[in-house]
């Protein structure tokens, strides 16, 4: 026999805690079919345990909770959704838990609120430096007048109608050997689980248990954070009778910066320079995350292709918990070409004579075409009748000229 926490619910199907999935699904069915309402109508709890025996032994996950664990575990685990209260206040003799799904258990035991999460807009300069701020925030408190209670002394009482669950549990059978729990709000209590008469509530938060209190936070943004990074304040969520505070989680949400975008650790900029820098060396300025003026240095001689990129080692972001060591800085270069017309055809010249050589115009044959090179506008589009018109001016300019007549394109 394998070695459970619990075996109570293994012995209302009377299989061992090791069964498979299939021992499991044949003491259902045959269980199911002898205490089903429909035969045998004065089995109704009976029926609820077999079912819920089997829910939990099915799925693994619940299976695994409950063997290692037990009662403890599944109740944890489960949060209480489902409405099953009843089914294991019935099986396990405990008493009732919350329904409250969205919270969950402390070390301790007690219930544990929700988390509160606020978003934080940061620069990406409060990521370099570092950055302290308040942050003001409102949230609820405990009624120091009630101590939380909601009225005097014996003023609360549980509500008789959800039996203080603050919802009601009702069984619909759908088929043969298939049954629905559904939970609907206690309109006695309207969901609290608690009813106070109105001469007894609280003056300060009427009956509420809790007030609204501004609280401000001082929060600290550390060197090298990033963007969807949390900064968790224990236990300052809101308060409620019984519940151990949550936690109130700001999200780091990096706004964007006009020079730099930032990679993980490294940071990325684009910086435009002119045809004679790129060719003839270059020196520029610019003004860092944490207002350093820093220089760029290139030697003449080495040349800066349209679109590459070089990197300044150890500028850039630094890293989160050892902010002396920083990522990297890459710089994409935008090499801006000259306008038409800039320079005189005796210049130019000139000019070509100091750079390299271009490649040998290739041999002329018979049979050959002479075309026009034309601007192309591309907000226009590229249909037949541009491509047509394109074609007729280049027939129109070679009735009035002849010789080639080659010209750049600008987009």
């Amino acid at each position: 026999m394998a070695n459970v926490a619990d075996t109570k619910l293994y012995d209302i199907l009377g299989v061992p805690p090791g069964a498979t999935d299939n021992e499991l699904k044949k003491a259902y069915r045959k269980l199911a079919k002898e205490y089903h309402p429909d035969k045998n109508p004065n089995a109704g709890d009976k029926f609820k345990e077999i079912s819920f025996a089997y829910e939990v032994l099915s799925n693994p996950e619940k299976r695994e909770l409950y063997d290692r664990y037990g009662e403890q575990g599944l109740r944890e685990g489960s949060g209480g959704s489902g409405g099953m209260d009843d089914i294991f206040s019935h099986i396990f003799g405990g008493g009732l838990f919350s329904f409250m799904g969205s919270q969950s258990r402390s070390r301790n035991g007690r219930r544990r609120g929700e988390d509160m999460m606020h978003p934080l807009k940061v620069s990406l300069e409060d990521l370099y430096n570092g950055k302290t701020t308040k942050l003001q925030l409102s949230k609820n408190v405990l009624c120091s007048s009630c101590n939380g209670q909601g009225g005097k002394s014996g003023a609360v009482q549980k509500c008789s109608a959800c039996r203080g669950r603050g919802v009601r549990i009702m069984i619909r059978q759908l088929a043969p050997g298939m049954v629905q729990q559904m939970q609907s709000v206690c309109s006695d209590c309207n969901g609290e689980g608690e009813v106070i008469n109105e001469k007894d509530r609280c003056k300060k938060c009427e009956g509420k248990k809790v007030i609204k209190e501004v609280k401000i936070l001082e929060v600290h943004v550390d060197k090298g954070m990033k963007h969807g990074q949390r900064i968790t304040f224990t236990g300052e969520a809101d308060q409620a009778p019984g519940v151990e505070p949550g936690d109130i989680v700001l999200l780091l949400q990096e706004k964007e910066n006009e020079v730099f975008q930032r990679e993980g650790n490294d940071l990325h900029m684009t910086h435009k320079i002119g045809l004679v820098e790129a060719l003839c060396g270059f020196q520029f300025t610019f003004k860092h995350l944490d207002g350093r003026q820093i220089v760029v240095k290139y030697p003449p001689g080495k040349v800066i292709e349209p679109g590459c990129v070089r990197v300044v080692r150890g500028e850039g972001m630094p890293q989160y918990r050892n902010p002396f060591e920083k990522g990297d800085l890459y710089i994409k270069f935008d090499v801006q070409f000259p306008e038409n017309n800039w320079i005189s055809l005796e210049k130019l010249s000139e000019l070509e004579d100091l750079l390299p050589s271009r490649p040998e115009v290739p041999t002329i044959i018979s049979d050959t075409e002479e075309v026009d090179l034309q601007e192309f506008d591309n907000t226009r589009g590229s249909g037949g009748g541009q491509r047509r018109e394109a074609y007729n001016d280049s027939s129109d300019e070679e009735s009035t000229h002849h010789g080639p007549g080659v010209q750049c394109a600008h987009q």
